[in-house]
């Protein structure tokens, strides 16, 4: 009897360390919409509990994650325009100093005032920003860049305050607060090759079925004369892209006070936290050192309210 779930199909392999993302929050609040962070380990806390719960107003303990938030600064703007059934790009503009460091030498057509006097035509502005890795002290070198949405009323008002962050570095305090609800899209943990008893979780055979016992009992019908795509199969299990909707956020810390969040040892895997980082409401898929991208929830109903920390557990996890 197969038991795997048929919500994530076909299971993909990532190709990229950067996920995409394909939607963001509309609002008209002149902000970022998205950011990036990397996957520093886990630890808990206890604090008060403000849900409507049957533990409310008391102390609870908590699974937090913890994420660290490189240094992101913005290199340049990206204007798009609709065409006959969708979007495309119209024009980028740069910051000649940002854009140096990403390996953009050569810059054409960089005046926005072009942009400015037809705001009419166009549809929709992003930014374009860079993170330098090397600031964590582990693993790639190489400058990372990523696209961000931007929320307005209008694509002039997302263009204004593009034009105001261009250049410039931006903090995580910038884009969220304390309370607030995010999703977060990660890749999982690669497990590698596995059988369909792991894979897919189906009930094993008998021993003196088949004589064989971790494998699927059938392969489906005799017609049609084809292995349909539902079919348990072995294969590659994991390292896969996954998003996880409605993430709380319950505290955005800051370089200088890295040494409150950082635990005996150092975290498994990852080591200190050295920049700004943030703490997370429950688990993220993924391992440590591993890219996390952050968006506004999309799908919030709750009102937000600012929690309350009693303390944070620095323990060593060795």
């Amino acid at each position: 009897m197969r038991k795997g779930s048929l919500e994530y199909w076909p299971h993909r392999r990532a190709k990229k360390l950067m996920p995409r993302v394909r939607s963001a929050l509309q609002t008209q609040e002149k902000s970022m919409l998205g950011f990036v962070a990397f996957k520093a380990g886990m630890t808990h806390v206890m604090m008060i509990d403000d849900t409507e719960g049957p533990a409310k107003g008391t102390e609870v303990a908590r699974a937090v994650t913890v994420l660290e938030v490189p240094k992101v600064q913005i290199y340049g703007i990206r204007l798009y325009s609709m065409g006959y059934s969708y979007k495309h790009s119209a024009g980028e503009i740069y910051d000649s100093a940002a854009a140096a460091k990403v390996g953009i030498k050569t810059i054409k057509n960089n005046d926005i005032s072009q942009f400015k006097s037809k705001p009419d035509k166009l549809h929709d502005v992003t930014l374009l920003a860079f993170l330098d890795p090397a600031a964590l002290g582990f693993g790639n070198k190489r400058v990372m860049r990523f696209e961000v949405p931007v929320g307005g009323k209008d694509s002039a008002e997302k263009l204004s305050f593009a034009e105001g962050v261009l250049g410039k570095e931006v903090k995580i305090s910038e884009f969220i607060k304390p309370g607030d609800y995010i999703d977060v899209t990660s890749i999982s943990k690669g497990k590698g090759w596995a059988g369909v008893i792991k894979r897919f979780g189906v009930s094993r055979q008998y021993r003196k079925a088949t004589g064989k016992v971790r494998h699927v009992g059938t392969l489906g019908a005799w017609h049609p004369p084809k292995v349909m795509f539902g079919v348990p199969h072995s294969g590659h299990m994991g390292y896969n892209y996954r998003t996880e909707i409605n993430k709380r956020v319950l505290k955005v810390g800051t370089n200088a006070d890295a040494a409150a969040i950082n635990i005996k040892g150092g975290f498994l895997g990852y080591g200190l936290i050295k920049n700004d980082y943030i703490l997370i409401d429950g688990s993220i898929p993924g391992v440590a050192k591993r890219l996390v991208r952050i968006r506004k929830a999309i799908r919030n109903n709750w009102a937000v309210k600012q929690p309350q920390l009693n303390y944070v557990s620095l323990e060593s996890k060795q």
